[in-house]
């Protein structure tokens, strides 16, 4: 057994206060992560479901859905585009529902979408005046074979299913016909009432062999720069609130990891110099610099995997303990994994600024600063 993992065993004290701040930082990376990725899966979730190649948008909508309005004869423009396949409409408006068994007052917000390409995970549309409910509605009360009172005007529709993890702005979504979405936002929303035929934004998909990217540059020329055709992924990061949401935890995150560098390395400078006699010593009987360095790496390897252990069994519990639509948290493998990769890189740099000072130890001047 090496002497560093003899020490780990017989001193444990020495390595409680760093192992201890790793913890809360290790936790605090997989919050952090999982709050960002709720947040960004509650924003996207019904755009990233969708089996399309490109979303189009009128080119005065600043790439909004609520805020677009793409005619008919548009639609007709974009269908003919050489290399599409074929085109879907798709709408939102967001109101309050009034959920039956509440209070009067207590409106459960809802984002009804009107979609004729069925994204994954929901079914065909439903009959007219009928819809599917994001299962996070379930919080607000909502079951299957209610009817949901609609928006200021308590325009009635009917619960026919679930679908799961599709909401739209961090609000639960109703997934109907587009002729029912039309009805229902000209009943409550008479400012953005539509043509019988007209949409927010047009699904596009390309035929076999055409580039989503190709394909959107043609469509940006229909009816002289009348719309704006953006791939999938493009359409996901347009999205209000996603790049900012990014920007922001990813900053947090950063600093979080700057911290860990900064504990690591002075606690492990610390070390070094309480331990300059056993060095020498060691260095006296022939250990290398670099032998006594691998030492500090590998305690700071262990102590980092043993609060990385800790605080992601925190996070799961945080997570599993949370009520669902209650935190939009949304723990991870891919992000943990990312996270924790990150932590022990910070780590073993904090444990690295160590190597100058294990270099410079004399043998003779450490032994001798005991005497």
């Amino acid at each position: 057994m090496s002497l560093e993992i003899l020490e780990l065993r017989r001193r444990p004290g020495r390595f409680a206060t760093a192992t201890a701040i790793l913890t809360l930082l290790a936790a605090l990376l997989m919050l952090l992560g999982g709050l960002l990725d709720g947040l960004i899966a509650g924003s996207t979730a019904a755009f990233r479901a969708q089996r399309a190649d490109l979303v189009v948008y009128s080119s005065a909508a600043e790439q909004s859905l609520p805020r677009s309005r793409v005619t008919e004869a548009t639609r007709s423009a974009v269908e003919a585009v050489p290399g599409v396949a074929d085109t879907a409409a798709l709408g939102v408006v967001q109101l309050g529902a009034r959920v039956p068994g509440n209070a009067p007052r207590d409106l459960a917000p809802v984002a009804l979408l009107g979609y004729e390409l069925a994204p994954r995970g929901v079914p065909a549309p439903p009959a007219d005046g009928s819809a599917y409910a994001d299962r996070t509605l379930e919080a607000d009360g909502v079951r299957v074979g209610q009817t949901l009172q609609v928006g200021p005007a308590r325009s009635p529709v009917r619960i026919v299913g679930w679908v799961d993890g599709l909401t739209y702005a961090g609000q639960g979504t109703l997934w109907t016909t587009v002729d029912t979405w039309r009805s229902v936002t000209a009943a409550n929303r008479p400012d953005a009432v539509l043509g019988p035929a007209d949409s927010q934004a047009l699904l596009v998909r390309a035929e076999p062999g055409v580039a989503p990217e190709v394909l959107a540059a043609r469509i940006a020329h229909v009816n002289d720069g009348a719309v704006d055709a953006l791939t999938l992924d493009a359409a996901i990061e347009a999205i209000p609130g996603v790049s900012e949401q990014n920007s922001t935890f990813g900053q947090i995150i950063g600093v979080t990891l700057v911290i860990a560098v900064v504990v690591v390395a002075l606690f492990f400078a610390l070390l070094t110099i309480e331990r300059l006699p056993l060095y020498g010593v060691l260095k006296a009987v022939g250990a290398t610099s670099g032998r006594l360095f691998r030492g500090v790496l590998l305690q700071v390897v262990i102590i980092t995997a043993i609060a990385s252990l800790i605080g992601t069994s925190i996070a799961v519990a945080i997570d599993l303990a949370l009520p669902p639509g209650s935190i939009p948290f949304d723990l991870r493998p891919s992000r943990a994994l990312w996270n924790l990769a990150f932590l022990f890189l910070a780590a073993v740099l904090g444990g690295a600024f160590s190597l100058r000072r294990v270099l410079r130890i004399d043998p003779a001047s450490a032994i001798g600063s005991t005497s």
